[in-house]
Parts: structure tokens; sequence; C-alpha cells
């Protein structure tokens, strides 16, 4: 028997990823407070994010195997999310500019009413960006709903200097550790001839 594959997500990002992964899926959203808790880590935030979002549709889901996945970009300490409006975005990029940051995704999959998760970390190093390039870059409309206020797959890539890490995971589903999920669940991404 096939079982359905979920995506928690109503990112076109992560559902491009998966499908990367020649799997075919189902997009479902899920809809959680994604509000960190005072003092939560970024790999924390990331994996109780991604835990509650596959989660919240493997309730309605009994049957499938359901992937939630979220990502945290954290400069030191101090953690960001989507930007608000333009203002934000620009106090995010102007933050991020000429430094280096972690950016964390979790992915989790949840079936049978179990729960499995793991966490990627990668460090971006972005280039010093004038006042002029962040708002040209907020006018193209890139930033928003982007972790960070910034689309590594996009126009944002040209800010970036170095990755150290999952490429993938930056986008917003690691494909290594989502594989891994898979694979311990028993779906093969390259099954063995």
């Amino acid at each position: 028997m096939t079982r359905t594959i979920v995506l928690a997500s109503s990112s076109p990002q992560r559902a491009r990823l998966l499908a990367q992964l020649g799997l075919t899926h189902e997009t479902i959203a899920a809809d959680i407070d994604e509000t960190p808790r005072e003092g939560e880590p970024a790999e924390a935030l990331a994996e109780r994010l991604a835990r509650g979002k596959a989660e919240a549709i493997a309730h309605e889901q009994r049957d499938a195997l359901v992937l939630g996945s979220d990502t945290v970009v954290a400069l030191g300490e101090r953690l960001y999310g989507k930007p608000r409006d333009d203002a934000d975005a620009d106090r995010m990029l102007a933050s991020l500019s000429g430094q280096t940051h972690r950016v964390v995704s979790g992915v989790a999959l949840c079936t049978g009413g179990r729960t499995v998760s793991r966490v990627a970390i990668s460090e971006v190093s972005m280039r010093e960006i004038s006042a002029g390039e962040r708002a040209g870059y907020i006018a193209s409309g890139e930033p928003m709903g982007k972790a960070g206020g910034y689309a590594i797959q996009g126009l944002g890539a040209v800010f970036i200097a170095r990755l150290d890490g999952s490429y993938s995971s930056v986008m917003g589903l690691p494909l290594f550790e989502t594989a891994a999920l898979l694979r311990d669940a028993g779906i093969d991404v390259l099954p063995s001839s």
C-alpha cells in the first residue's frame, strides 16, 4: 500500500524541494502559533514549530506521513522570523549586513501517532548591504514571508558571501534530514537496485 505524503506547509519553496526528491505529495497549510517562548533558542523553536505543524495536520490525516518544517534565522540569541512590514524587513537586513548568522531548520515526520524530528543548522555570511540596496530589494517584494527577510534562492543570493551548511535547509526544508526521516519510515528516496 502506498502511503500518502502530506507537507504541512503553504510554502511553494518547500513543495518544490520535496518534489525534487521525486516524491508525490499533497500540501495542507498548518495554522499554528509561531510565537517564540521567552528565552527559547532557535534550535528548540524551529523543532517545536516543525513538530507542531506536522501534528496539527496529522490529526486530520491519520493514515498519511505528515511532514512539518520551520526555519528560524538567528544572530547570536536574537531570532528573526518573517518581517511584519517593509520597515521590519529593512531592520532585519541592516542587522544581518556584514554578519554571519545561523539558519536553523527543523523538520518533523508524524505518522501513526508518533512524531520524530531533526534539526539542521547552517551558517550564512552576508556582505555589507547598503541602504539603497536594501530599499531596492524590499521594493521587489521578495523579503516578505521569508525568515530573516531574504530568500537565498532568489535575489537575496547576491548578498550571500558564504554558506556553511545546507542550501535546501536555508531555503526552508533540509533535504538530507527529510530523506533520513522518510527512510526510517519505510520510504526510500533512492531505492538500491
